[in-house]
């Protein structure tokens, strides 16, 4: 990591607005990775090479009113596709805190609200590999995050009990759209276990409201991880309830090398024929900033059909590194 020190008064109260001067910090990080992956199945085209940058910049310091602000943006060139003067800049926020009011933070890009914090399951969104390659249209709705969206951790009254909400307010291009709230809760009270429920509400659309729920739970003992999570959406529009139900395994085998095995099945009311289903296992091993990681994964009826081109496989090695 390098951290460029001592950036003070002029480079943060300019953006930040306060009325008194306060030193602060900006550091500088970034990753970088390496990848092949193979599709197998009725494909054309479907082997690649692909790679990822990012660069972060993290910035903040300690108000002479015991506040914390911090500042954070993701450079990822061509991630955010708004505009194309702006598509260098990805995911950034604003983040005010202290220990006796909590968190409050503003994502103007890439926010999450605090249900979709929680939705990824727990073999790792297996089906987001498959969705939208070939005839693939299995996936899970959630509540709505994305842009402008406002998010507030309460200061902790419990130990081990954290709570979240967030909102997003209802300006959309979509006429008749409403705001969306979302509450979230995780308890990591007792060694090795943690355990959270999120629900919230996509309002986006004026004729599809999603309200949407997520429970999820882990349990570390020795060198196993055992973990299930399963996320429902209940839909406006009739028969378009969705759920995803996901376990996974994993193995410690030192602090460098570990193994997953996991499952996810995606079950769509609208289409009752058949679930869609995946199951996979990875491996990952760290040596330094440097990680690599190889998995394989195959999915089944990945458009709720049993025809034969609606089942994949697919296989990745990746080298990555944080700096």
């Amino acid at each position: 990591m390098n951290t460029i020190k001592k950036i003070g008064l002029t480079a943060l109260a300019a953006s930040l607005v306060s009325t008194s001067a306060f030193a602060g910090e900006l550091a500088v990080t970034g990753s970088a990775s390496m990848s092949y992956e193979n599709y197998s199945g009725n494909l054309s085209n479907n082997k690649y090479f692909t790679q990822s940058n990012n660069i972060y910049f993290k910035g903040g310091g300690e108000l002479d009113n015991g506040l914390t602000v911090a500042v954070s943006y993701e450079l990822d060139d061509g991630a955010n596709s708004d505009t194309a003067s702006t598509s260098v800049w990805d995911n950034h926020s604003i983040n005010v805190s202290s220990d006796s009011l909590g968190s409050f933070t503003l994502s103007g890009h890439g926010g999450s609200s605090a249900q979709g914090a929680l939705d990824t399951t727990a073999a790792g969104d297996m089906w987001d590999n498959f969705d939208g390659t070939g005839v693939a249209t299995a996936k899970v709705s959630s509540s709505l995050s994305g842009n402008d969206i406002m998010s507030y951790t309460l200061p902790t009254m419990a130990e081990g009990i954290s709570l979240t909400a967030s909102h997003q307010a209802s300006g959309s291009a979509v006429a008749g759209a409403e705001s969306s709230t979302s509450y979230a809760a995780t308890y990591t009270g007792v060694d090795g276990l943690s355990v959270s429920y999120g629900m919230g509400e996509n309002n986006s659309s004026s004729t599809n409201k999603i309200d949407a729920s997520t429970m999820k739970a882990s349990y570390a003992y020795g060198s196993y991880t055992v973990s299930g999570s399963s996320t429902t959406s209940d839909q406006q529009t009739a028969n378009a309830d969705k759920k995803a139900t996901s376990y996974a395994v994993s193995y410690t085998v030192s602090e460098n090398l570990s193994f997953t095995v996991g499952m996810e099945k995606i079950d769509d009311e609208a289409n009752v024929t058949a679930d869609a289903k995946y199951q996979g296992i990875s491996t990952a091993y760290t040596a330094g900033s440097m990680t690599v990681s190889a998995g394989y994964q195959e999915a089944e009826n990945t458009n709720f059909t049993k025809a034969t081109d609606a089942d994949m496989e697919y296989s990745y090695i990746t080298l990555g590194f944080a700096f």
